[in-house]
């Protein structure tokens, strides 16, 4: 306990036994074992007759400003009564002793707080007196600012009991931990140590003239928290962190923003409160409560400002995003072990992250490393990266994790050089269209679009896998089952949860059959034309300002619109293979697992039968279940039968003439 607040208990505490013996004077048996039970008429009478007497308050308001004490006075523009009043109140939890003397005082041995009349009186302050009570109204300095609550709402203002919150007491005798009451709500940006994300020179000045209130856009990867944090901390304030959408789901959100707002009047603090799109539109009350508070606060989104989020307008900056050489700084700021020996910085390019991942992701891979007991490497930096992955997008799209690489596709020279060229992009656009600025105006994301076009089973969607393995990312492929919505407006409503989510994630984005969702314009005949023309127009303004890796996968170009196409980075063609491609993936297909025996003719299998790559694979899984069945080596006759029975799915014909000199092994019906 600080000598100052032990100097003012010591202070109270002769007031209350001076009050404690005035009031042995007026009680008639105190040896009474139902006294505070109940009133006699008598001492009804003394109490009337106003013989108890409090003393006349002694001065507080020498408090030296550099304490504690005198910061809260400072701080919370309390007046010498309130400072009296709080301690009063803060007595018991200070020493036990003092519940008793309440209950003494209170007539009452089971009120063993101060009432708001007790607390008058000790004050030296009539009942009566307008002004002393006002400092105990809801709106009074105590109150509002949370340092005091008033319990036992039921009964007359005067009986209300007065309690200190434990956060307001720990302060005062010295402890910083911060509110239990805000554990689910502060912000893991919080204390992250970044620094040079930015020039937050200029945000300083601007927070140090006092309470104020700033909005940082960003888009995926920015910096904005970072940013923030690091101007609070030049103009002289702690950061306090705040989850907007943790807050959002607190079961008392008006409270908790009442703690967060006396947490940092207690430790000179300015908040720093993202994402703002969480509370944008459904819980808009929760953000203006927020944005309005009377202490620096930051809020960081990707949504454009709304007027109506605050009374004051707030100074509106657009938060950088972390550029290729930063992030490798971060990292090697944030891991525990050198990686000098890696490109940190090219490891990192196709991803988009925060300040505060690039560090969560540093020690990630450090832990995957130490726990494979070996130095970190170019795997353990992309499953750190990947990890810092938000779920939401895995209840709208499918998630894969490669498992394929460039020595699995069978594709044309061509075909392949394009795939490579479309890893060359993801991996450098933040270079080429941030860095170089070849992308200006229009509203434009930092994006990759590019669409796969071929039959099925010509290797698209395996392509798409072999890319997101190259560039260390994962894959999702979108459902559009849970797209495509028979009512006028959801499908859009749907896509856009689609790429709200991807926003969050660093992974390529496929769009199976996407001819389904971006096919051509038409003409307006009816509602449905134009409405239909609505959804395609929509997508064309989301795919241009998405900042991911999206691929359109259709077996049908023709019905894309041109629009589209126009908007694409790449247009990938995926022919049928031809017969060497054939034999190459017969072969592969196979595997070198599964046993073959010395009858097995593939090179008649690549010329004879026009198959794509998914068709071939669909076989050789077939042909090793009869091998597995038989016990055995697989032979011709049921790679044959394997064929038939591909044939038979695909409503192709069975011609002898096509199978040869091996049409005796067909199956008849």
């Amino acid at each position: 306990m600080t000598a100052e607040l032990l100097s003012l208990a010591r202070d109270m505490e002769l007031r209350i036994r001076r009050a404690v013996e005035a009031r042995r004077e007026v009680d008639p048996d105190p040896d009474d074992a139902f006294r505070g039970l109940y009133l006699t008429e008598e001492a009804v009478e003394r109490l009337l007759e106003g013989r108890v007497a409090f003393p006349r308050p002694l001065p507080l308001d020498q408090a030296p400003g550099s304490s504690r004490l005198g910061s809260l006075r400072r701080d919370f523009d309390l007046t010498p009564l309130d400072v009296e009043i709080l301690l009063v109140a803060l007595l018991p939890d200070l020493d036990d002793r003092f519940e008793a003397f309440y209950g003494y005082l209170n007539d009452d041995v089971t009120r063993r707080r101060p009432s708001i009349g007790l607390a008058l009186g000790l004050c030296g302050r009539s009942h009566a007196d307008r002004e002393a009570r006002a400092r105990l109204g809801e709106r009074a300095s105590l109150r509002e600012g949370g340092l005091l609550l008033v319990e036992d709402r039921d009964r007359p203002f005067l009986g209300r009991s007065l309690r200190v919150p434990d956060r307001v007491t720990a302060y005062l005798l010295g402890d910083d931990t911060p509110d239990p009451r805000l554990v689910d709500v502060r912000a893991p940006w919080e204390g992250t140590g970044i620094r040079g994300v930015g020039d937050p020179a200029a945000l300083a000045r601007f927070l140090s003239e006092g309470p104020s209130l700033m909005y940082l856009q960003e888009d995926q990867g920015g910096a904005g928290t970072a940013l923030a944090a690091s101007a609070l901390e030049a103009a002289g304030r702690a950061v306090l962190g705040v989850d907007l959408a943790r807050l959002a789901e607190d079961p008392a959100p008006a409270e908790a923003v009442r703690c967060l707002l006396r947490e940092a009047r207690l430790t000179g603090a300015g908040l720093v409160c993202a994402p703002v799109d969480a509370v944008a539109r459904e819980r808009a009350s929760l953000l203006r409560a927020v944005a309005d508070l009377p202490v620096p606060v930051a809020l960081v989104g990707r949504v454009p400002w709304d007027a109506a989020w605050s009374a004051a307008p707030p100074l509106l900056v657009r938060a950088p995003r972390v550029e290729p050489e930063a992030r490798a700084e971060l990292w090697r700021r944030s891991a525990a072990e050198r990686v000098d020996h890696l490109d940190v910085s090219g490891l990192l390019s196709p991803f988009l992250l925060t300040p505060e991942q690039i560090v969560r992701a540093a020690r990630a891979a450090v832990q995957k490393a130490r726990l494979e007991s070996r130095p970190v490497d170019a795997d353990h930096v992309r499953q750190g990266a990947r990890a810092q992955n938000a779920a939401g997008l895995d209840r709208l799209a499918r998630r894969i994790e490669p498992t394929v690489g460039w020595s699995d596709l069978v594709l044309p020279p061509d075909t392949e050089a394009q795939l490579r060229e479309l890893t060359a992009r993801a991996r450098h656009r933040d270079h080429v269209l941030g860095t170089w600025s070849m992308r200006p105006g229009g509203g434009r994301g930092r994006g990759v679009a590019a669409l796969f076009a071929g039959d099925s089973g010509t290797g698209k969607t395996m392509s798409a896998e072999v890319i997101a393995a190259d560039l260390g990312l994962d894959l999702y492929t979108v459902d559009l089952a849970t797209v495509i919505d028979k009512y006028v407006g959801e499908t859009e409503k749907n896509l856009e949860r689609i790429f709200t989510e991807a926003a969050g994630v660093n992974g390529v984005l496929l769009f199976d059959e996407a001819d389904a969702v971006f096919g051509k314009r038409s003409d307006v005949k009816d509602a449905h034309d134009r409405y239909a023309n609505v959804e395609s127009a929509y997508l064309l303004q989301r795919m241009e300002s998405f900042d991911g890796l999206a691929i359109l996968a259709t077996n049908l170009r023709a019905n894309l619109d041109d629009a589209f196409t126009r908007r694409l980075d790449l247009i990938i063609d995926f022919p049928v293979p031809d017969t060497p491609q054939r034999l190459l993936l017969w072969d592969r297909t196979l595997g070198p697992h599964l046993p073959r025996a010395t009858d097995l003719d593939l090179d008649f299998c690549a010329e004879a039968f026009e198959l794509s790559g998914g068709n071939i694979r669909s076989i050789a899984v077939t042909a090793a279940y009869l091998a597995a069945e038989a016990g055995g080596p697989l032979t011709m006759p049921m790679l044959i039968h394997a064929v038939q029975r591909e044939y038979q799915k695909l409503g192709r014909l069975t011609l002898a003439s096509e199978f040869g000199a091996y049409a005796g092994l067909l199956v008849t019906g």
